[in-house]
């Protein structure tokens, strides 16, 4: 029975890691039990002027959860920000939503992942024609490189679910308590586009990583982020060489089972459950620049 169980696990995961990008919404991958607490973390510097922060999070593998570290990335286009993906309680399992670009940031269930993202919206940099400007009050960049910055600390706490919460998924038995907004309602509506090819390898090799998997490191990953995605640096047409840069602008383990919806320690076997709206949470925290997740 146990030899059965990892076979389907295995299947399971071989059968993710072949669904392209652009797939990824219409697949739903659901656990039994509750993900670990986020890993506290710092924010490695911006690589590269335009580049968007993705922060680490759980997925769900062949041998359980493993943490696919927080990094950089480029935008799809210009003017998309990152809305991540979030574990929601839903009819007694932890359901995947996966993350997505869009020109606003949506919901993901209230979790604090820090940088920016303290769990509604993202107040870690804004576009403004084309040019990222980043907020270093919550995102760590080399303003001797990259100098379209601001300063802006006021809108960490109007953003922040909870202040210093670890917990990793909305709803459920301790998990965060936050009701969909009207903005984050209206934000699903809009158009999103699929991660990109960069971030779907730097989560592949996270998967294969023995190391990023929470029953090899207790929850605690050694690299739990890193400046450049693994597998890859720029990509084609992407939001980083779009436009000129200016200067200072000061400014404001039961089972995993595959449903009809979103994606990707010793699990038994899966089952089927009808796919749900994102759901509701309670809890993230407020860190500066140089933290992550607390």
């Amino acid at each position: 029975m146990r030899r059965f169980r990892s076979a389907r696990l295995i299947l399971l995961a071989l059968l993710i890691a072949l669904i392209p990008a652009s797939s990824f919404a219409g697949v739903l991958i659901s656990v039994g039990f509750a993900p670990p607490p986020l890993p506290v973390y710092e924010q490695p510097l911006c690589p590269e002027a335009g580049w968007m922060w993705i922060p680490g999070y759980w997925a769900y593998g062949p041998d359980g959860y493993y943490w696919v570290p927080g990094t950089w990335a480029p935008a799809p286009e210009p003017g998309l920000y990152w809305t991540p993906g979030y574990w929601g309680w839903s009819a007694g399992l932890y359901v995947w939503n996966p993350g997505y670009w869009g020109r606003t940031v949506g919901y993901y269930g209230g979790v604090n992942y820090g940088f920016g993202f303290f769990g509604v919206g993202f107040v870690g940099g804004v576009w403004r024609g084309g040019v990222f400007s980043y907020n270093t009050a919550v995102v760590h960049v080399n303003t001797t490189v990259i100098h379209n910055v601001y300063v802006d600390r006021t809108v960490i706490a109007s953003h922040t679910v909870a202040a210093n919460s670890h917990v990793a998924f909305s709803g459920g038995p301790g998990g965060i308590n936050h009701p969909m907004t009207a903005s984050e309602r209206a934000a699903m509506n809009q158009r999103h586009v699929a991660p990109t090819a960069v971030q779907t390898q730097h989560e592949t090799a996270a998967m294969h990583d023995t190391n990023s998997y929470a029953s090899h490191n207790g929850g605690h990953p050694t690299n739990a982020a890193v400046a450049r995605p693994s597998g890859g640096g720029t990509h084609p047409g992407s939001a980083s060489r779009s436009a000129p840069q200016p200067r200072n602008e000061p400014q404001p383990h039961n089972a995993p089972q595959q449903h009809p919806a979103p994606q990707p320690h010793n699990a038994p076997a899966p089952h089927t459950a009808p796919h749900s709206e994102p759901q509701q949470h309670n809890a993230p925290r407020t860190e500066e620049h140089d933290q992550h997740p607390r």
